[in-house]
């Protein structure tokens, strides 16, 4: 995974998880678009991910000077329609996002997507993580929501 542009959730599970040294072995350039790094270093002052994110030497923070038309059009929050504006315009950008929503419009428009914990598979492929059933279980407890069937699916592309 060469560049990326990550949205909030996937961020702050990575933070609370003890999980975010992945990203910069797995990415090349890391995008953290305006909204986003409003949402997790400015709205939760005393919380693990605000505290380090500002300290993270690897994390580029970009304001968009304008937010496509076409993804303000789906009515997502901030984050999200900031990070796949990025995506949209700036081809061979990798939006990084968990919600639902947001995965959905990303589809739809061929926006280039992955979810945190097919971040984390890739980097097992990769042989940057040692255990997928510990960085499952490190997600979970960190307020990721998996469905059992991708669990399961994971494991086995992991070889677990």
């Amino acid at each position: 995974m060469q560049k990326v542009v990550i949205n909030s959730s996937p961020l702050m599970v990575l933070f609370k998880s003890q999980l975010i040294n992945i990203l910069p072995q797995v990415c090349q350039e890391i995008i953290i678009p305006n909204a986003v790094w409003s949402e997790v270093a400015e709205a939760g002052k005393n919380d693990l991910p605000s505290q380090q994110l500002p300290q993270m030497t690897w994390a580029k923070k970009v304001d968009l000077v304008s937010v496509s038309p076409t993804i303000t059009a789906w009515g997502l929050d901030p984050g999200e329609t900031e990070v796949l504006s990025f995506a949209w315009e700036n081809k061979g950008y990798r939006a990084i996002i968990d919600d639902a929503a947001g995965r959905r419009v990303a589809r739809t428009l061929n926006i280039p997507l992955v979810g945190t914990a097919g971040l984390l598979l890739f980097a097992k492929q990769k042989g940057f993580l040692d255990s997928m059933t510990v960085a499952i279980q490190l997600l979970k407890n960190s307020g990721l929501w998996l469905s059992d069937d991708l669990v399961k699916y994971l494991l086995e592309q992991a070889g677990e």
